[in-house]
Parts: C-alpha cells; sequence; structure tokens
C-alpha cells in the first residue's frame, strides 16, 4: 500500500513538471556541486526576480517528464545532482543570471537545457547568454537614431543661419 502510494506521488510529480516543461519558454539543467547555501539563496533571488524557478528534482523524475513531452535529447546530462531551472516568460533574463553564476562560480555548470522546446547544447545556452539583452539593444539602436538625428538638426539649423545671412547681406 505504501509503494502504491508513494509511486502515485511520483506520477503526479512528473505529470506536473511535464505540464511545466511544456509551457516553458526556457528549460535549463545545471551541476550545483560545491556551491554553498548562501550562493544558492542568492542566486535563487536572482532567478525570482527574472520570474524563473530554480528547484532540485531527482534526475529520473526530470527524465519522466521530458520523456512525457516527447524529448529524450537530455538523458546524457541527466548525471549526477542536477538543479533545474524554468520559466515560462522570457528566457534570457534566467539564462543570463545562471551565466553570471557560473562565471563566478567555478564548480557551477550549465549541463544542457531546451529554449521554446528545442534542445541546446551548454555552448549554444553559453552564446545566447553573452548576447546583449533586449532592452540593451533597443538602447543602442535609440542613441545612434539619436545620434543621427542631432546631427541632422545642426546641419539644418546651419542652412538655416546661411541663409539669413545671404538675405540679409
Amino acid at each position: 500500500m505504501a509503494n502504491e502510494v508513494a509511486l502515485k506521488k511520483k506520477q503526479e510529480e512528473v505529470k506536473e513538471l511535464a505540464d511545466k516543461f511544456k509551457t516553458a519558454k526556457i528549460v535549463l539543467l545545471t551541476d550545483y556541486r560545491g556551491i554553498n547555501v548562501t550562493d544558492v539563496t542568492n542566486l535563487r533571488n536572482d532567478l525570482r526576480n527574472a520570474k524563473a524557478e530554480y528547484k532540485v528534482i531527482k534526475n529520473n523524475i526530470v527524465k519522466r517528464a521530458l520523456e512525457a513531452n516527447g524529448e529524450s535529447g537530455l538523458d546524457a546530462v541527466l548525471e549526477g545532482p542536477t538543479a533545474v531551472i524554468y520559466t515560462d516568460e522570457d528566457y534570457l533574463e534566467p539564462l543570463k543570471a545562471i551565466y553570471k553564476f557560473a562565471k563566478e562560480n567555478e564548480f557551477y555548470k550549465i549541463k544542457g537545457g531546451m529554449i521554446e522546446g528545442k534542445v541546446m547544447t551548454t555552448e549554444e545556452l553559453v552564446t545566447l547568454a553573452k548576447l546583449p539583452s533586449r532592452q540593451e539593444l533597443i538602447a543602442k539602436l535609440a542613441g545612434a537614431l539619436l545620434g543621427n538625428i542631432t546631427k541632422l538638426a545642426a546641419t539644418l539649423d546651419q542652412v538655416r543661419v546661411q541663409k539669413e545671412e545671404a538675405a540679409n547681406a
């Protein structure tokens, strides 16, 4: 009887996780060995601010949840301790937070993940994490446009001044 209750509980956990993975924009699998509680608490806060969840889940449950969604491309990385990060919001913020944390903590590793249902390698995830955020790109574009508009305004003002001088002469 106890085994049936435990089995039913695990099945519910797998189903719930599979549903979350199905709607998630990003699912990251990381190795958290050698990280102290304070660092993990800070990371969880950063991820919470990025509207992402951070959970340590047994590999078998993660594997079954991925299989329930027809995904088996991450089976190879489900070895050793695994923390799972997922969100159904923008995927770039949590990815950048994890990348920054991994850079600062040599033992923390990104194992792999999925972005919008597509399996990604560690290298692909790191490449995406290094890209500027949407806000940074918009700011750069606005700066470039503003610089050109300022130059145009200055040029038009000079044309006006020259025409006024020619009219007065």
